[in-house]
């Protein structure tokens, strides 16, 4: 009920259009100088954020206003247990969720100086890229029921053409 508010729907939606730009700007002014793996993990990863935030929201809103359908767990779920869609729509979230830990462990890398309990800043920028694929296969075990498979209702079906 509170990120429906129209209000903080479009700060939200401000804020998703403000990231897409600033990140571009970054993005070229920053690509010629990626040295380094973490540098260019940055750049990469803020780039398919990019691309993922573009095309997600677009597909939410698509959803809500045209579909009308609720932006639910099966809106989520549709495209990963119907195949052959999962072909696409496994490797397009796990993507995006690993972009999101990598950028932040690319930019924790660069900004750390110091160690926190003996891990240095490249040993920290690790676990958190480890803590990010931990998330993917938690994720995909909770929208795939498992692994077995998640039952979606007719009206979510539309979303991959049935």
């Amino acid at each position: 009920m509170v990120y429906r508010n129209i209000l903080v729907e479009s700060l939200l939606l401000l804020s998703v259009l403000v990231q897409i730009i600033s990140g571009s700007k970054l993005l070229s002014a920053k690509r010629k100088i990626a040295i380094t793996t973490f540098q260019k993990l940055q750049l990469w990863t803020g780039l398919y954020l990019a691309f993922f935030l573009l095309i997600h929201v677009s597909a939410v809103l698509v959803s809500r206003f045209v579909l009308e359908l609720d932006t639910n767990f099966y809106f989520g779920a549709a495209g990963i247990n119907i195949f052959p869609f999962n072909l696409f729509f496994v490797p397009y979230y796990s993507l995006a969720i690993f972009s999101f830990f990598g950028h932040l462990a690319a930019i924790h890398q660069q900004k750390t100086k110091q160690s926190i309990l003996g891990l240095s800043s490249t040993q920290q920028a690790k676990l958190i890229l480890s803590v990010g694929i931990l998330s993917i296969l938690l994720i995909f075990h909770g929208l795939t029921n498992g692994f077995t498979g998640v039952d979606i209702p007719k009206a979510y079906q539309v979303l991959v053409g049935k």
